[in-house]
């Protein structure tokens, strides 16, 4: 909570004890008004407390108005509505003597420690589109917890381990060679893949083949441990290039194959807890949870195979041991809730008193409101994706800006490509399945990153061009025009949103919140002139243009889009 909602809180507190209303400590009863008609915030704390003590809402509504604005007149004057909200209309010079003060990154009482899983791609097969709603909502939570003051542990638990290793060794020594696997590693490992398992299907030999391999490669065989070796270096180059283009940087890329020495001493140490038990020679945690009572968890196959359920054991007993984290966020589609769900209830009755989220989403969906694929069938490869994004954001910025070097453009495309895909995604809520849209995504108006990009542009432009004239910003004045009042209201509320972005990991709300000053910004600078007014009024104005461009920059570097000082 910012220091300005808990001035405005513990005025409010102050006055509910001298009332003998038991209330909550360090707790924000203030929300904006949705209505600017009846003040600018409202809080139903009369209601909700009044109700708990036995007094009539109403009546200590009217009780707590009375006791306000007698002992905090200068914050501004509150009014009863209804059956019991309260409604405060702050004063100008409060505003702006609160804005004077007020720090871009929030006061934060209780620092924490967090991993966050996401991405998660798998060793010789290309990322594709289902893999970039992980890897920008992971990466935009990571940014928006450090900027908070939480430590932050990024992990890449990418898949690296399994039988589809012994399929891909049988097809490099059959239908391969290491040049053709140099020239295009991801296409030709996947090709490679598809021949053997196609091969295995129609011939009992190759699939005995295949298991023979990956069994000498689970045992330490160098010849098989060097080709795994090799494949695994090339996917993540493959990997490590996308990334890039994406801004996407981890503290940790620590695959399946880094917890495989570990999985028989985990199911052992669940077995010696009482957590997993045998059952017909395999290895399963049952569960009282009504929603899990007839869905085992499978952590031990009866022939003594681990699987991907004791890898993730694993890898969250190592995360204790190692991080300490407070809690630990897995970013993953909403088709792994019952694995997760396992995983969760499995660990909690080892008591490691550690926080676990499930961080889901939705899937990416075609104009035919059918998962995006190619007119192959296909899943969309993430990196023709960003390629198209890049040239269709070119086109658009040639026929804009036919004036700039190729050079320019080329800047200019690959921010505002790349930034409205990230955008697209990052502003739903993520919950929701979504449809992509190449021409709502990259319109310069609604509520788009090109628009968010452009109002940026535009505060860069006012303050260059103030720069030029000798124009400096300086102290705000107390007499505020009503934009200029709106502008800075909705300024101080950044904290709070980054703060709800962090509570429901959800970024669309910080999107929403940007969209939303971009707008007011604009209808500010069309209401109010700043380079045309006396100087006084100029420096004020310029001080907000400063600010807006601040919050504008540091939303956009918090969803992972960079931006441009002209466009």
């Amino acid at each position: 909570m910012s220091l300005f909602l808990e001035k405005l809180s513990s005025g409010l507190q102050e006055i509910l004890r001298a009332n003998d209303i038991a209330s909550p400590e360090n707790f924000n009863f203030w929300q904006p008004c949705a209505d600017a008609r009846f003040g600018d915030y409202q809080t139903n704390a009369a209601m909700t407390l009044g109700k708990q003590a036995g007094k009539n809402p109403r009546e200590l509504a009217t009780q707590i108005a009375e006791a306000w604005n007698a002992r905090h007149e200068k914050m501004g004057q509150v009014s009863v509505a209804g059956g019991g909200f309260i409604n405060l209309r702050l004063k100008d010079d409060f505003i702006v003597q609160v804005f004077q003060t007020y720090s871009l990154v929030p006061h934060l009482k209780n620092k924490q420690t967090f991993v966050i899983d996401f991405s998660a791609p798998n060793v010789a097969k290309a990322m594709h589109v289902g893999h970039i709603r992980s890897t920008i909502l992971g990466d935009c939570l990571a940014r928006v917890m450090r900027f908070l003051g939480h430590q932050v542990i990024t992990d890449n638990h990418i898949g690296d381990w399994g039988t589809q290793f012994g399929k891909l060794i049988v097809g490099f020594r059959k239908y391969g060679s290491s040049e053709k696997l140099e020239q295009n590693p991801i296409a030709e490992m996947e090709r490679l893949y598809k021949l053997a398992h196609e091969a295995s299907q129609k011939d009992e030999k190759v699939l005995e083949e295949a298991r023979f391999e990956l069994k000498k490669l689970q045992e330490g065989d160098q010849e098989n441990l060097a080709l795994w070796e090799k494949f695994r270096a090339l996917s993540q180059a493959a990997f490590d290039r996308i990334y890039e283009r994406l801004d996407v940087r981890f503290d940790h890329v620590l695959g399946e194959s880094f917890y495989n020495p570990q999985l028989k001493s985990v199911v052992e140490d669940l077995v010696a807890r009482g957590v997993a038990q045998e059952s017909e020679g395999a290895i399963c945690v049952f569960f009282d949870e009504s929603t899990l009572k007839d869905k085992p968890f499978l952590i031990q196959k009866s022939d003594g195979a681990a699987l991907y359920a004791t890898t993730d054991i694993a890898t969250l007993f190592y995360r204790v041991k190692e991080f300490h984290p407070d809690a630990v966020w897995y970013v993953t589609d909403s088709r792994q809730t019952l694995h997760f769900q396992q995983l969760f209830a499995t660990v909690r009755r080892c008591k490691m008193g550690v926080g676990l989220v499930h961080v889901t989403f939705g899937t990416i969906l075609g104009a035919d409101k059918k998962p995006l694929k190619t007119r192959e069938g296909d899943p969309v490869k993430l990196e023709a994706l960003l390629d198209e994004a890049m040239a269709r954001a070119l086109a658009i910025v040639k026929e804009r800006r036919p004036d700039l070097s190729e050079e320019e453009q080329q800047t200019i495309a690959e921010v505002l490509g790349i930034g409205s895909v990230k955008y697209a995604d990052l502003v739903q809520n993520r919950h929701l399945d979504y449809v992509f849209d190449w021409k709502k995504l990259l319109a310069f108006d609604g509520n788009t990153a090109p628009y968010l990009l452009n109002a940026y542009v535009r505060t860069r432009s006012i303050i260059r061009k103030a720069n030029e004239m000798g124009a400096q910003k300086g102290s705000l004045q107390n007499d505020l025009h009503p934009k200029e009042r709106e502008l800075i209201l909705l300024l101080l509320q950044w904290h709070s949103v980054l703060e709800e972005v962090a509570l429901e990991q959800r970024p669309h709300h910080l999107c929403f919140y940007l969209y939303r000053l971009a707008g007011l910004f604009h209808s500010f600078f069309e209401e109010c002139p700043v380079l045309k007014a006396e100087p006084a009024i100029r420096a004020h104005r310029l001080a907000l243009c400063h600010r807006v461009a601040e919050m504008l920059k540091h939303g956009c570097e918090l969803l992972g889009i960079r931006t441009l000082e002209r466009m």
